[in-house]
């Protein structure tokens, strides 16, 4: 018998084809949740956009399918089907081999997007199905392919096939039209998500003008297009929309040597920011080089207007976080495909050096000419941000008031918090508790070993609508800060928080789902690596309590408790059970009913409890639903809950 420890020739594997693929998706789309599902999506799209990067596409079509395939079709040139030197038809090669295509040396796309031959090939892997259809030289070509598998070599289509596909191609000269169907085994029940879809094709038709997009839900019949000719200019504009603006659309453009840069700028009165990479179509959600030349080039900028318009007196000192407040940006590079360098497979961060001294060289030009040549708008961005400034500065001085030395080491921990015993944030837990009578009932139930309470005295401020200098000073959040001991503002350092499980317990009512609401604010705005590490749950305390005769049960919502009430009393209703024994029904006002040792049977107890992890799937429709229904702004709040008041639930 062979050693299990021994490592020889044989133990090495050689994966053919897609098979590497299949074996590590994650390596190739990222994740196989639904970001890595959509990003499948994206692929297809993209070779569509670049067909218009190439001057031939006008249009692209995204559909959803009843069974859950989607189709993207467009009127480019049609992907090649003659035979390769390979031995194998083009269509079939760039289909099924891993960095195959034309996106390579610069000849048939100069610029592209995409995973530069990777992304179709990967996408065919990870279906149960997938179908090309090529509209090119008069005649109607096809291939289908299982799991990345050929069925069998490209053909022409019939008439018949095409009708069974529900394709109207009478007035269609040439293009492609991709179908897949992604693989259950790899993406589960997943399923295509419309409102991601058409984020995604707005983000395109506001990047590249000219080119139209439609999308079609058959699960629901809805649909939407998109066409605009304002490019970036109107992506920050729209972003903007329901804000007091404080200066206009600055836009910059440059060009040269195989690279251009377009930016958008503008300034509103809110206290977050929004700034958005996009490298040849692509959005790159972790920015890289372009962000960190165009954040380098406004900083250098705005400080070098200040100083010079001061007049000799003494400016206040800026940093790049006081420029960020109410700041909304798209940097926008294209370039030739064959030289983008980026972090991973995914493109999520542009790594090329050469183009962040590029973005900095042009914004630093446009951005002083622009200062230059319009002084109200230049007086109020200065306003907006000294002002901002001023903020960090008095946050500065409150934060060192009341966080003195020893407070974040514990030395000096609220006189509120029940801390717990154990010193080793891995396995230590933070209950936020609604109120002093839950509060009570928690630190008495509670593991003490591993478990520490701070009870909330009621809503806390609305961090949405303050400056830092105002969030330290109220008790409540200064508590919650001190608590957690990682700091905040300048000072935030994650590596000293001392607990690595952060868990919000309200009561299951319209204050609670507020104080929530309230928490998640300060989370995402102050602290959002919390949410992103996954150290913030929200517990789900029951509803119901469920007795018949001596034994009860816990429900959590409406349909448990019918269900509950089914197993007990079947179709009777008569308040005696199957059993023939009396039940009754209680419903759970607030956790400051429950004693000791229910709180820590439904709530508290790791065996038995119910908690929901926070995350942020997309942190900029988050950001803008925070601004919706915890800013300022009251008319776009009143529309958004008059549209949605239907769909409103407590269980968040």
């Amino acid at each position: 018998m062979a050693n299990k420890n021994d490592y020889g020739a044989d133990q090495i594997q050689v994966l053919e084809g897609l098979e590497p693929v299949r074996k590590r998706p994650g390596m190739y789309i990222g994740s196989t949740d639904s970001r890595g599902l959509h990003e499948c999506l994206r692929e297809i799209i993209d070779n569509s956009v670049d067909e218009s990067f190439a001057g031939t596409a006008t249009h692209v079509w995204v559909t959803i399918n009843p069974d859950g395939s989607a189709t993207i079709r467009d009127n480019g040139r049609g992907i090649p089907v003659d035979m390769h030197k390979s031995g194998v038809s083009a269509l079939e090669l760039t289909m099924t081999k891993l960095h195959a295509g034309g996106k390579f040396g610069g000849g048939a796309y100069k610029v592209s997007g995409g995973l530069h031959g990777v992304g179709a090939s990967v996408v065919n892997a990870l279906s149960s199905y997938f179908r090309v259809v090529v509209l090119r030289g008069g005649k109607i070509y096809y291939q289908e392919y299982k799991k990345g598998v050929p069925q069998d070599k490209v053909r022409e289509a019939t008439e018949k096939q095409i009708a069974d596909w529900g394709l109207d191609l009478k007035d269609q000269k040439s293009g492609t039209i991709t179908s897949f169907l992604p693989d259950k085994e790899i993406f589960h029940d997943l399923v295509f998500e419309k409102n991601k879809i058409k984020s995604l094709l707005k983000d395109r038709a506001y990047l590249i003008a000219k080119l139209g997009f439609s999308f079609k839900d058959l699960r629901d019949g809805e649909s939407a297009n998109y066409y605009f000719e304002g490019g970036i200019k109107s992506l920050v504009s729209h972003s903007n929309r329901g804000k007091k603006l404080i200066s206009d659309v600055i836009y910059i453009s440059k060009e040269a040597d195989n690279i251009s840069c377009e930016t958008a700028i503008q300034y509103t009165d809110s206290y977050t920011e929004n700034v958005k990479g996009f490298v040849n179509g692509i959005y790159t959600t972790d920015g890289g080089t372009h962000v960190t030349g165009f954040r380098t080039a406004l900083t250098r900028s705005i400080t070098d207007y200040v100083k010079k318009t001061s007049n000799g007196k003494d400016e206040i000192i800026l940093t790049g976080d006081d420029l960020k407040e109410g700041l909304s940006a798209v940097v926008y590079v294209k370039m030739p495909s064959e030289s983008l360098q980026f972090e991973s497979q995914t493109k999520a961060k542009l790594n090329n050096p050469e183009v962040q001294g590029f973005v900095a060289a042009a914004v630093k030009e446009g951005l002083d000419t622009y200062l230059e040549e319009h002084p109200q708008d230049a007086r109020k961005i200065i306003e907006k941000v000294t002002l901002a400034a001023k903020a960090r500065l008095a946050a500065r001085a409150a934060k060192d008031a009341v966080l003195r030395k020893g407070a974040l080491d514990g030395a000096s921990l609220p006189g509120k918090l029940a801390d717990c015993q154990s010193k080793d944030p891995a396995v230590s837990e933070l209950y936020i508790v609604e109120g002093d009578s839950a509060g009570g009932s928690a630190k008495q139930g509670r593991d003490r070993r591993h478990q520490a309470i701070l009870p909330l005295g009621g809503k806390i401020l609305n961090t949405e609508r303050a400056h830092l200098d105002k969030i330290v000073k109220f008790e409540e959040i200064k508590d919650l800060i001190v608590a957690l001991g990682a700091g905040i503002g300048e000072s935030l350092n994650y590596e000293k928080m001392r607990y690595h499980r952060v868990i919000i317990m309200t009561d299951a009512d319209v204050d609670g789902a507020h104080i929530k609401t309230l928490l998640l604010t300060f989370f995402f705005r102050h602290m959002p690596e919390i949410i992103n590490k996954g150290y913030l749950y929200i517990a789900l305390p029951p509803l119901y309590k469920i007795t018949v005769g001596k034994e009860f049960k816990y429900a959590f919502d409406d349909d448990e408790k019918d269900k509950l009430m089914k197993e007990f009393v079947g179709d009777k209703q008569s308040l005696v059970g199957s059993a023939g024994k009396k039940f009754t029904i209680s419903r759970y006002k607030g956790l400051g009913e429950m004693d000791a040792d229910q709180l820590w049977e439904t709530t508290m107890n790791p065996a038995t409890r119910t908690l929901k992890q926070v995350t942020v799937e997309n942190a900029e429709e988050a950001s803008k639903m925070f601004e919706i229904l915890m800013g300022e702004e009251v008319p776009p709040r009143k529309k958004f809950i008059q549209t949605h008041a239907k769909m409103a639930t407590l269980d968040i």
